[in-house]
């Protein structure tokens, strides 16, 4: 039986996917202001131009999609935007919301302006999602009471509200949901130096001692994420606890991230074993994703979703027609020449 991704990507430390341990880690650093939210500049002067349009016609903000891989700040921004528009906000998901009596039960509960967040949308059962399209378009619920020959349909009028969704995997969005967004995000990966700027001032909230290239070590591993990062200055910080004096300088963090196995490139075991396995068993490719899948003993929909694409992301592995093709890069990571011998890799 294949493993599901969520677990998967949980055993993960560089996954991007939110743990249980980080929630309390995540409240705590959450910005409060999107003045105070690293990076993404160009989404920010979007929404600040959409917020103060909003304000000053006195009306609720337009529904929002926010789409994008896990952990760049997507819940983040949803809870800054009811800020920003002194608003109260109501949080479920996706999975949550199995039936439509669930969705009826938020939504009935919301007042003037209110914003209502789903996190994972494109999760939302069948029936759920076409009770939602007229709460949407026209601030209204109909419900069904009763079935057979007594059922009759009841309309609820809604409060004028922001529904603000996020997904990570906006293709599985049905093209109606889509479209009754009016205003659509994706939410890209961070760059280094956005990153070291995150876990500066992460560690300033955490009365964690760095050292500006301590923060930058972690920012280099950290895959674009600002929740790998802020979740690697916490076990950096654990190790600068026991084994040295307590501050992270480039040293410190260095020894701490290679005893975490998260190599210069943010790759752990896993990422290293793919680029391994296509250079020693099959010369660099191509190889398919099924006799990929066989030699790695993994299932091919994982490799797919969760493995492969921050590899093809940083330019170590591309797909072709034929199938999977190392590029210089990885054979450059792993210290070997193309079209060499691989015979003693391990």
């Amino acid at each position: 039986m294949p493993v599901p991704y969520s677990w998967i990507m949980e055993e993960r430390l560089i996954s991007g996917i939110l743990k249980d341990g980080d929630l309390e880690l995540e409240s705590s650093l959450r910005p409060q202001r999107i003045d105070d939210f690293i990076g993404q500049e160009k989404l920010k002067t979007s929404l600040n131009i959409f917020m103060e349009a909003a304000r000053r016609r006195g009306e609720p903000l337009d529904h929002i999609l926010f789409f994008g891989p896990p952990g760049l700040g997507k819940t983040s921004l949803a809870h800054i935007i009811a800020r920003e528009m002194k608003a109260d906000i109501r949080c479920s998901s996706g999975p949550v919301l199995e039936r439509p009596g669930d969705l009826a039960g938020l939504l009935t509960n919301l007042e003037e302006g209110d914003v209502l967040f789903i996190d994972e949308i494109h999760r939302l059962s069948h029936i759920v999602e076409e009770y939602l399209y007229p709460a949407m378009e026209d601030f209204r619920l109909d419900i069904m009471i009763d079935k057979g020959p007594n059922a009759r349909s009841v309309r609820i009028n809604l409060p004028r509200f922001t529904l603000i969704g996020a997904t990570t995997r906006s293709g599985l969005l049905t093209s109606p949901l889509r479209s009754r967004f009016g205003i659509a995000e994706r939410i890209g990966y961070y760059v280094p130096d956005e990153l070291c700027k995150i876990v500066t001032r992460s560690a300033r909230i955490l009365n964690v001692d760095i050292a500006a290239e301590g923060a930058s070590e972690i920012a280099r591993r950290a895959r674009g994420t600002p929740r790998v990062a802020n979740r690697l200055l916490k076990r950096v910080r654990d190790f600068a606890e026991v084994k040295a004096d307590g501050k992270v300088t480039r040293e410190i963090a260095h020894e701490a991230l290679r005893m975490l196995e998260v190599d210069e490139e943010g790759f752990d075991q896993m990422d290293k074993r793919i680029l391994s396995t296509i250079m020693r068993e099959f010369n660099g490719g191509p190889v398919g994703i099924g006799t990929l899948s066989v030699a790695i003993g993994e299932e091919e929909d994982t490799l797919e979703e969760i493995y492969e694409p921050y590899l093809i992301q940083k330019g170590f592995l591309k797909r072709t027609s034929q199938g999977r093709v190392l590029t210089p890069l990885a054979y450059e990571h792993l210290g070997k020449k193309p079209g060499g011998s691989q015979a003693n890799f391990w």
